[in-house]
Formats: C-alpha cells, structure tokens, sequence
C-alpha cells in the first residue's frame, strides 16, 4: 500500500542509503519529503498492476529541496503485495546503501525498484 506512512517509510531509508553510501555524487544528499501522486487513480491496485511503476515527487539534495522525479518500479514480491492491499516497506531495497538506487542528479531524476 502507498500511503503518507510508506513516504515517511522511504524518506527515512533513504536518508540512511545515502549516508552510507560509497557513490561520491550521493555523499551529502537529504531526502527531505516523497509526495504522491496528486490522483489515487495513478496508484490504485489497476494502474500498478498495469504499468508496474508509479512516479512521485521527492525533494533531494544537499539542503533536501530539490525536486526529483522519483519512479517505484514494482518488482514480483511488490507487486504481489501491493494487489494484495499489504504493505511493501519490506520490499524496498535500499537497507545496505544506495547502490540500488538510480539516480540522476543533473536531470533530478531517481529509480528505485521494490523487490
């Protein structure tokens, strides 16, 4: 389930990712904020299961405010979880650093793709 929870969740490892992280162009980034997307229809159990990703909002950088496009790529286990109505916290991959993590400074652009 996406949800504000789920937001606080990722900003949280996030944080965390890029703290630990060996990626010299994520040494001093903050995650200060995820939004959703402005219509639940763009994250409900259908859309998800049709395109298999869903693209919010982020605010990224070394003062965390920055604007980023930040794209969930929803693995088998996410998505099986998601259609599910569960959680998907567990399912994002981000515990041991932020070589998971895609990201695009320059364009304000960042993947991250749920087990």
């Amino acid at each position: 389930m996406l949800d504000n929870d789920f937001c606080t969740t990722l900003e949280h490892l996030l944080n965390n990712a890029f703290a630990r992280s060996h990626k010299k162009e994520l040494a001093g980034l903050l995650c200060d904020g995820i939004l959703l997307p402005t219509f639940e229809n763009e994250y409900s159990k259908k859309a998800i299961n049709d395109k298999r990703e869903v693209t919010m909002v982020a605010y990224i950088g070394y003062d965390g405010q920055d604007k980023y496009l930040l794209t969930l790529k929803f693995g088998n286990k996410a998505l099986s979880k998601y259609a599910r109505g569960l959680p998907v916290e567990n399912c994002i991959p981000v515990n041991e650093g932020a070589e998971e993590i895609d990201i695009d400074t320059e364009r304000k652009i960042i993947t991250i793709k749920l087990n």
